[in-house]
């Protein structure tokens, strides 16, 4: 047999245009049709002003890709030759020198055309795509009756109200969300590259890890191998300095080999907070005759993962348990991180998965209206520790069940979870997104109301086709390729019982929750303190991104909360208004609105403060908390703690805090101001509580200091006081209390409690000092205030952030933060100076010190 290394050529020197034109032009590949048309100057920004509504019209055209290659005479002579395109967005036809080979339809899998007998010397490749919505528009006509698509904004594309994504194996965003545009993509999305080899190669190469205890890996290597001809010798498989190895045999064609392997006292993999990222690296080997034919490496991290669902007093629990550990899971849900998705790039995805580490997080939910995220997404999150629970790709909709779609979900299914086990982040498998609770099949009374607008033949067809879905095809491709992974039908759900499931309410004693009572029915923050499940997978608040960012869409003539450019950046029907009816609820009125934005932000945080606080304290029962959302796919008002370009608002750093290991949590009922104790640690915790209450020029009133015990990874009530008695005739709008933990293993925490909203509270001018000095590359601020100073923020002119800000500061206690510089080096932040920075408080944004500053600058003009 003759054996040469495989050969690979990724493609480029792109050219595009509609198929209706003459004229090419450049193309970036990967890319999709609007960004290159955006880089050609052929549209305008897409995300400006209300530039959305004028470029609809792209995604009704068909479009063609092309460019030309040179094959190799040593790529010619290999016995096999393939085109291997990693990711068509989404129905393509592929020709090669004018012969068809290949016709796609799902932009979530690669395809692979033999094209041995078409190469030449010299070579052209066409890729036309079809438009989307003129391509699935006759599959709704043919079904005879609309399938619900939550979010389908189809009508913004001049169509009408025909819904038709759900016919479609494509990213379910692109056709609009309530916190994203309608931009439906067509183009060469991952990239596209000749293969050649002969002899045999490794396809696949795979560690199952069948049984990880601290004391032992059992694992078995499956190696999928793909040979020409008959082949037999040795596989190897090594790794830490072990080797294990089989014989084989095997015939021309395609095999999985598999050998098991024992590692002693393994290095394990731990999320961020319990331990080391311990990663291992694997390598497959295929010997004969003293030579290596094939080989392959994989990295993983060895550790067990399930989900834990037993019978306890309250009902069924639901938690992540890591190596014999059960896991509070702390963090957000992720979308896409654009609306084009060739536009991220690795520094982008290091920012935001570096930001969750930062912010305390322990765990990102991968929404199922999204994409299966670019590889560096996961490998970054295997390096911070970072839980991955993966939705499939699937919303908000129900979705057609003939032949075909069924064969390409499950196309799709097995190549993303073959593609993604290798992962130790990735802990969960989902089926969908909010689909069992929006149909309640069970429950008549329940669901979304979809139910209604269907005969009962159709509705149980329309089940029927979902059960296929996501009680068949999914979980049996996860049993029979990742067995080691937990699936979880859809979220939110509750127990799965024979044929039957009850429907998720907002306090369900099992399952998973997404409370939305706060927000889409304006219900008080302080229902986040009632509607708690076992694991709250969504939840959430809007606010505005910071001016910075707004002014990158709005011109200052559009900075109004009802303008045409605001309204259009914000997705969510009544959005703005619902921000505005919260705010004149809990905070006072902004001066302007770009006071708006700030306010808005502070806003958002206490509402997450609220919900997160509320579930840590009722850990054990509760054992999960991921807000919607984490990021933006574009510049908007909405449920993100980060904004698109990255920048921190409120609510990451009262996430930080929120989110500590060891937190202090202040909450006040019937009465009474609870003090509650949450440790993440594994080892239990002795320290001080120090409580004192201080009128807002820092002057002590009253203190009660006291020895307290964190039991270990669980969350325990350390004291009560009255509220009567902590005032004692003090006055409520002038005074916090604060609680103080100063604990073993260096733990710290600080807390405060107002008695009254923020719009109720006497704010003066706190008068804010801040001191810089410099220690090595190191820039650090030290800040002092001679009154309460409310949620200060420090805003700088470089990208990054600040160890800490929106804090309370209070007079005799200074804040010292450093400022964290967004890089693109080999850290995503770096010590760094922030340049130009403005320090400011709630003080300075709220109407009514607006007209004070005024009043006291007439008098001072008068005296003079």
């Amino acid at each position: 047999m003759t054996i040469t290394k495989p050969a690979y050529m990724t493609l480029s020197g792109w050219e595009f245009k509609a198929c209706k034109d003459e004229h090419w032009l450049p193309a970036a590949v990967p890319g999709c049709v609007h960004t290159d048309l955006l880089r050609n100057g052929k549209i305008e920004d897409p995300f400006y002003g209300t530039n959305e509504k004028r470029l609809q019209w792209i995604d009704k055209e068909d479009w063609e890709y092309r460019t030309s290659f040179a094959a190799s005479p040593e790529q010619l002579s290999r016995a096999n030759v393939e085109l291997v395109f990693d990711g068509l967005d989404t129905y393509a036809d592929v020709t090669l020198n004018g012969q068809p080979i290949l016709s796609a339809d799902n932009m979530f899998r690669s395809w692979r055309a033999d094209v041995k007998e078409l190469l030449q010397e010299e070579n052209t490749l066409r890729v036309r795509f079809r438009s989307p919505i003129q391509e699935d528009l006759p599959k709704l006509r043919a079904l005879g009756y609309a399938l619900p698509a939550a979010n389908d904004q189809s009508e913004a594309g001049g169509l009408g109200d025909e819904k038709v994504s759900v016919f479609a194996r494509k990213a379910p965003y692109h056709y609009g969300w309530d916190w994203g545009p309608r931009f439906v993509t067509s183009g060469i999305w991952k990239d596209v590259r000749l293969e050649s080899w002969s002899g045999i190669r490794i396809r696949d190469f795979h560690i199952r890890q069948d049984q990880v205890t601290a004391e032992a890996a059992r694992l078995t290597a499956l190696v999928e191998v793909e040979t020409d001809e008959a082949w037999s010798g040795e596989l190897r498989v090594s790794a830490e300095g072990r080797q294990w190895s089989r014989d084989v045999r095997l015939e021309a064609g395609s095999h999985t080999v598999q050998l098991a392997a024992e590692l002693e006292s393994p290095r394990l993999w731990w999320s961020r907070g319990l331990g080391a990222q311990e990663l291992t690296d694997f390598r497959a080997e295929l010997v004969s005759g003293g030579d290596v034919h094939a080989q392959e490496t994989v990295t993983t991290g060895l550790r067990s993962a399930k989900l834990v669902r037993q019978k306890d007093a309250h009902g069924t629990s639901f938690y992540i348990e890591l190596n014999g550990v059960p896991v509070f899971c702390k963090g957000a849900n992720h979308i896409p991180n654009d609306s084009f998705v060739t536009e991220v790039t690795y520094e982008r995805y290091r920012h935001e998965v570096a930001s969750a580490a930062e912010a305390n997080m322990n765990m990102l939910r991968v929404w199922g209206g999204g994409i299966y995220e670019h590889d560096d997404f996961y490998r970054l999150c295997d390096e911070y520790g970072i839980l991955v629970w993966q939705d499939f790709m699937f919303a908000c909709s129900m979705y057609p069940g003939d032949e075909a779609f069924l064969a390409s979900v499950r196309s799709e299914a097995e190549e993303n979870v073959k593609r993604l086990r290798r992962h130790p982040s990735v802990v969960l498998w989902c089926g969908n997104n909010e689909m069992d609770t929006a149909w309640s099949h069970y429950d008549e009374n329940a669901g979304w109301g979809w139910k209604k607008k269907y005969s009962p033949e159709l509705r149980e067809k329309i089940w029927r086709d979902y059960e296929a879905i996501f009680h068949e095809i999914l979980p049996e491709t996860i049993r029979a390729l990742s067995p080691e992974t937990d699936y979880w039908p859809s979220s939110p759900m509750r127990e799965v019982t024979g044929d039957a499931n009850q429907h998720a309410t907002s306090s369900s004693p099992d399952g998973d929750i997404h409370y939305w009572g706060v927000w889409h029915n304006v219900e008080p923050f302080s229902n986040y303190k009632v509607h708690i499940g076992r694991f709250m997978s969504e939840y959430g608040f809007q606010s505005f991104p910071e001016e910075k960012t707004v002014e990158t869409y709005a011109a200052e003539e559009d900075m109004a909360l009802v303008s045409e450019v605001m309204l259009s950046h914000q997705k969510n029907g009544r959005g703005n208004m619902l921000i505005k009816e919260y705010m004149d609820q809990y905070l006072s009125e902004p001066k302007d609105f770009r006071s708006f934005l700030y306010m808005s932000q502070v806003l958002q945080g206490e509402a997450m403060k609220t919900a997160i606080e509320a579930h840590r304290r009722r850990m054990g029962f509760t054992m999960g908390s991921l807000y919607w959302q984490m990021n933006d796919c574009w510049p908007v008002a909405s449920w993100a703690g980060m904004d698109y370009l990255g920048r921190w608002k409120a609510l990451q750093y009262y996430a930080k805090r929120s989110f500590r290991d060891v937190m202090l949590s202040l909450d006040e009922n019937d009465g009474k101001v609870e003090i509650h104790g949450v440790s993440d640690l594994q080892v239990p915790l002795t320290g001080t509580l120090e409580l004192r209450l201080l009128d807002f020029q820092g002057n002590v009133l009253r203190q009660w200091p006291a020895s307290v015990t964190l039991a270990a990874n669980a969350a325990g009530h350390l004291k009560s006081l009255a509220r009567e008695e902590v005032l004692e005739g003090a006055d409520p709008a002038s005074v916090v209390l604060t609680a103080r933990f100063e604990g073993s293993e260096g733990t710290t925490d600080l807390k405060e409690h107002y008695f009254l909203p923020v719009k109720d509270l006497r704010l003066e001018e706190p008068g804010v000092r801040i001191t810089r000095r410099t220690e090595g590359e190191q820039v650090l601020f030290t800040l002092e205030a001679d009154r309460l100073a409310k949620q200060v923020w420090l805003s700088s002119e470089a990208e990054g952030h600040f160890t800490d800000n929106f804090f309370d500061l209070l007079p005799g206690s200074p804040v010292t933060v450093a400022f964290r510089k967004r890089s693109d080096g080999g850290e995503p932040f770096a010590a760094g100076d922030p340049g130009s920075m403005q320090v400011r408080s709630m003080y300075d944004f709220i109407k009514s010190s607006a007209g004070a500053q005024e009043a006291d600058r007439q008098a001072e003009e008068q005296a003079l």
